[in-house]
């Protein structure tokens, strides 16, 4: 009973292969090239996001006195994190109303150098724009202040937190901060080339695969 079982899913599995080839087979050869194309592409593409580890993080701590805004942030030119800044009357010393605000948000990067920029853009239309940059190391957690104000933006690192290995725990070869730094360049760039020359020789193959083709003579 049992090998009946096993032998099934074999043939099942058999019989599909076979069929898959045999339509395999009925594709033209420039839409195997191109079908190529886009699997390669796909693949070098996901193994640059698989080199890409995010093993550090930024905190953003954000405090405003708009009653409404479009906060915006950008890792080097990723664009990585967009939320409402809301903000409620409050009355200061008691006397004196005042819009204030406040936002906490954690956001995952790789280790390394990277720009941060942040865009406040208020409801009123009044935009602020602002950027810096900061060191990670892995398996650690900065925080970004961030004030917000109608017409001004500032940007401070106020230290570097403690490692949060608990947290983040990815699995790396070692001197992974270099190797992440990179690999996605030269995996970007194997894949361009890659694509350069399957470009090229699906113009050259097509025109050659049509002209090869007998034409069929008109039947009398």
């Amino acid at each position: 009973m049992n090998e009946d079982f096993a032998v099934e899913p074999r043939a099942l599995i058999a019989a599909l292969w076979r069929r898959s080839g045999a339509y395999l087979c009925r594709i033209p050869p420039t839409a195997r090239i191109v079908l190529g194309v886009f699997l390669l592409t796909a693949l070098f593409m996901a193994a640059h996001t698989a080199f890409v580890v995010k093993d550090a993080s930024v905190r953003l701590k954000v405090q405003h006195n708009l009653r409404g805004a479009q906060l915006s942030v950008w890792v080097d030119s990723d664009f990585a994190y967009s939320g409402r800044l809301v903000g409620s009357a409050r009355k200061k010393f008691g006397l004196i109303p005042e819009m204030q605000g406040s936002l906490s948000e954690t956001l995952a990067v790789s280790s390394g150098s990277h720009q941060l920029r942040v865009r406040v853009i208020s409801d009123d239309g009044s935009v602020q724009e602002n950027s810096t940059r900061g060191d990670f190391p892995s398996n650690s957690q900065r925080t970004l202040s961030i004030v917000a104000r109608r017409d001004d933006l500032s940007l401070t690192w106020p230290g570097v937190e403690a490692a949060v290995s608990e947290s983040v725990s990815p699995v790396q070869v070692p001197n992974s901060s270099w190797f992440s730094r990179y690999a996605g360049s030269l995996l970007m760039t194997i894949a361009g080339s890659i694509v350069s020359a399957l470009t090229g020789y699906a113009i050259k193959e097509i025109p050659r695969q049509l002209g090869s083709r007998p034409s069929e003579a008109p039947k009398s």
